[in-house]
């Protein structure tokens, strides 16, 4: 049989773009903001990890030319050689200090991050608890690594319970969760997870993702979020969502950080992030840690959203994040309605199987700092008048 023959077979994406409703890499003209120019018409982004508004803001911006015009545009090499700028030391020590951790390291993606750190802290003999929801990157890191992989249903504890009593006493265990849920936008369930973890004998791993700067009374994410921050032993994140850059960090104690730093396949044979990655993402921190009311102003979008949409009527999935997913059930009816909304100036998400259970279909929405009620306003109109159409309720 040809390799290429899966290619050369006819997808469901060429019937969605024949049927003229496929939602995916459309262009944008403008910078990542919560007004972006997409294809020539004015829209309204609802649809983007910038959590807290910073890819447009003029220190953020100012820091990656600097760092430009300072260090040239690459690194040329990985960390472990001849790519570790004294920025990237900076940036570490930084974000440690934020998070109320010994160490830091960072990776050149987020996805990255999981891959190197998973690989490298599981062994042969060894076990990771992984959520069913946890993110792409997290299934991939653990089929990486030498370990069993076992999972347990979403954020249900006494599935969680019965599975790690089945683990071998003499076996090393990680839980891996996401703190927040990229898809659902809920929030995992930290407090039973760190007290089955101290029953079992078991380390817990936080991907804090979509957790820093939207959690926590500083924005310094889910741990913050429950007062945990001494029981969580690695959090993991990303710099391409509230820190408005590319990049990804493992924070834990220094020992562990050092191993990962000797041990890592994805971190020692990878290039370093480039100077302007890494400037984006120390500017972008020192503005959370200065500007603290920009995780409030998150929250308060967030709830105005919330409570607009549900006092039209929508059938949202309900949280105390910017992550509002709303139902289609349908997965055509979620690309009819992506559509739709884009058509009247509003661009939404696509969730469908096998990201989603059949008949789960839904728009992933996600707001910012910088929203304004003008812009919610406009966007709920719309959606609730495509909802209307399709006659989803």
């Amino acid at each position: 049989m040809d390799l290429f023959k899966k290619a050369n077979d006819r997808q469901i994406y060429d019937e969605v773009k024949d049927a003229g409703i496929y939602p995916y890499f459309h262009q944008l003209t403008s910078g990542q903001d919560t007004m972006v120019e997409m294809e020539g018409h004015e829209t309204i982004m609802i649809g983007s990890n910038n959590y807290l508004g910073l890819t447009s803001h003029p220190e953020v911006i100012k820091a990656g030319v600097e760092a430009l015009e300072k260090y040239g545009s690459g690194c040329s090499g990985s960390r472990f050689l001849n790519g570790t700028l004294d920025m990237h030391v900076q940036l570490e020590t930084e974000l440690a200090e934020f998070l109320h951790k010994e160490a830091c390291v960072t990776f050149s993606t987020g996805f990255q991050s999981n891959l190197g750190i998973i690989s490298a802290i599981v062994g042969r003999n060894d076990y990771i608890m992984c959520d069913k929801e946890n993110h792409a990157s997290i299934y991939d890191a653990c089929r990486l690594s030498f370990g069993k992989m076992v999972r347990f249903e979403h954020s249900d504890m006494a599935d969680l319970e019965r599975k790690l009593k089945e683990v071998p006493q003499d076996k090393g265990i990680l839980i891996v969760t996401d703190g927040v849920f990229s898809m659902g936008g809920d929030i995992c369930k930290l407090p039973e997870i760190c007290a089955l973890a101290k029953k079992y004998g078991a380390r817990v791993m936080v991907d804090d993702a979509h957790g820093l700067g939207v959690l926590g009374a500083h924005g310094r994410g889910t741990a913050e979020h429950f007062g945990l921050e001494d029981e969580v032993d690695i959090i993991m994140g990303t710099f391409s969502k509230s820190l408005a850059s590319l990049g990804g960090y493992m924070a834990s104690t220094k020992r562990v950080v050092e191993y990962v730093k000797h041990t890592s396949r994805p971190y020692i044979f990878s290039a370093s992030i480039t100077p302007a990655s890494v400037a984006c993402a120390l500017a972008s921190l020192r503005i959370l840690k200065n500007e603290p009311q920009r995780v409030q102003n998150l929250r308060d979008i967030s709830n105005y959203m919330r409570a607009g949409l549900k006092k039209l009527g929508v059938n949202i999935i309900d949280s105390e994040t910017p992550i509002i997913p709303i139902y289609t059930y349908d997965d055509e009816k979620a690309f009819i309605a992506c559509k739709m909304l884009l058509d009247r100036g509003v661009y939404v998400n696509p969730v469908i199987t096998p990201a989603t259970p059949p008949g789960k279909a839904l728009l992933r929405t996600s707001y910012t700092a910088t929203h304004t009620r003008q812009q919610m306003d406009k966007a709920m109109k719309a959606i609730k008048e495509v909802l209307d159409l399709l006659e989803i309720k």
